[in-house]
C-alpha cells in the first residue's frame, strides 16, 4: 500500500510515498481503508525534528494520527459487525498517512451517514481539543477571549465555540484582514493583527479600535518569543492557556515575567487532550459529529495522499484557513 514516511527530518520535501505491506489488525485494533486523513499541527512538529532529539521518533516514521474511513476487518476480540462501518479513528502519535491504517477499536467512532469523511477529521480532534482548551481556562459567559493564531484548524473550532458560549468579546489575531473577515464570519468581534494591534487594513477598523485593552481568556496556539506580550494583556485573574507551539517554545524567562505581574494573579497553563480521559473526550465528539455543538467544520484544502509534501508546505507557510485534509 502507499504511505507517507519520513525519510529526513526538517523541512517537509523531506516526507516521500513509500510502500509497504498492508497492516494486518492485531487484537483489539481494526483496519480501515482511509477516506480522508487530517494534515494537523503535531504532525508538522514531528516532520521538523524537533521531537527527534529526544529520542521519540525515528526516520521512516509515519505520520498522521487521524482518518476517516470504512472498517475492512478486525483483530481478535473485536465484534465483527464493525466490518463494512463507516468511522473516524485515532490512530496515535503515527500511522495516518497511509491507505490503510489500524486503530485501536476504543479510539473508534462511528460515523453519521451525512457527515463527510473530510469534515469528520476536520472536528474530530481539533473540536475537542478547542471545547476542553476553553474548559481548563475556566472559560464563563460574559468573559473577553483573545484566540492567538486563529486561522488554524485549532483556532477556528475556538473561536466559534467562544462565541456561542457567550463571550463578551471574542478578538483574534490573524496575518491578514482576508483571513479577519472570514474569522469574523466564525463569530470573532474584534480582528487583530500578529502582534495583537489593530489593522487599520481592515475593513471594520474602527471597531477594532474598541477591542478590549485586556483578556479574561487568552487560548495561544502560536507560543514562542513573542508570548510573553500576551500574558501583559490578561486582565487581573486573567489565565492563559498553549494549546500549541507553532513558534517554538516560549521564552525561558517566562516565569520571571510572570512574577514581575505577581499583584494581577494571572495563570499560564498548557493543555493536551491527552489528559482529557477518553470516555469525556469521545462523548463531546459524539456531540460535534451529530451537530448538537454545531461547529462548521472549515477545510482549506483536499489533497491526494502523494501530495504530502505540499500540504505541510501551506502548513509551514501559513497560506492554510483550516484543516488540510489528505485522500488516497
Amino acid at each position: 500500500m502507499k504511505a507517507i514516511a519520513i525519510q529526513e527530518f526538517g523541512r517537509p520535501e523531506g516526507m516521500a510515498v513509500v510502500d509497504l505491506p498492508a497492516p494486518v489488525p492485531a487484537a483489539g485494533q481494526v483496519l480501515i481503508a482511509t477516506e480522508a486523513i487530517g494534515v494537523g499541527g503535531v504532525d508538522a512538529l514531528i516532520r521538523s525534528g524537533a521531537l527527534a532529539s529526544f529520542g521519540l521518533f525515528q526516520e521512516g516514521h509515519v505520520p498522521g494520527s487521524e482518518v476517516a474511513g470504512t472498517v475492512t476487518a478486525v483483530g481478535a476480540g473485536v465484534d465483527a459487525s464493525w466490518v463494512g462501518r463507516r468511522v473516524w479513528a485515532f490512530t496515535g502519535t503515527g500511522g495516518g498517512y497511509v491507505e490503510q491504517a489500524v486503530a485501536s477499536v476504543d479510539a473508534v467512532l462511528p460515523l453519521p451517514a451525512e457527515l463527510s469523511a473530510a469534515d469528520a477529521v476536520t472536528l474530530g480532534t481539533s473540536g475537542v481539543v478547542a471545547h476542553f482548551a476553553l474548559r481548563h481556562a475556566h472559560f464563563a459567559p460574559g468573559e473577553s477571549v483573545l484566540v492567538r493564531g486563529a486561522a488554524g484548524s485549532l483556532g477556528i473550532p475556538t473561536v466559534q465555540l467562544a462565541a456561542r458560549g457567550g463571550a463578551s468579546a471574542v478578538a483574534v489575531t490573524t496575518s491578514s484582514a482576508e483571513r479577519g473577515e472570514r474569522l469574523r464570519k466564525l463569530g470573532a468581534t474584534h480582528v487583530l493583527d500578529r502582534s495583537g494591534t489593530s489593522t487599520d487594513a481592515d475593513a471594520d477598523a474602527d471597531a477594532d479600535a474598541d477591542a478590549p485593552e485586556g483578556y479574561d481568556v487568552i487560548i495561544d496556539i502560536i507560543a514562542g518569543p513573542d508570548m510573553p506580550t500576551f500574558l501583559d494583556r490578561l486582565n487581573p485573574n486573567g489565565r492563559l492557556v498553549a494549546i500549541g507551539m507553532v513558534a517554538g517554545p516560549p521564552p525561558a524567562d517566562l516565569a520571571a515575567h510572570m512574577t514581575a505581574a505577581f499583584r494581577k494573579s494571572m495563570s499560564f497553563a498548557t493543555f493536551s487532550a491527552d489528559t482529557v480521559p477518553e470516555a469525556a473526550q469521545r462523548a463531546v465528539r459524539a456531540e460535534l459529529f451529530a451537530g448538537e455543538l454545531s461547529l462548521d467544520p472549515v477545510v482549506h484544502a483536499v489533497l491526494p495522499l502523494e501530495e504530502a509534501v505540499r500540504a505541510h508546505q501551506l502548513m509551514d507557510s501559513g497560506e492554510a484557513f483550516g484543516r488540510i485534509v489528505l485522500v488516497p
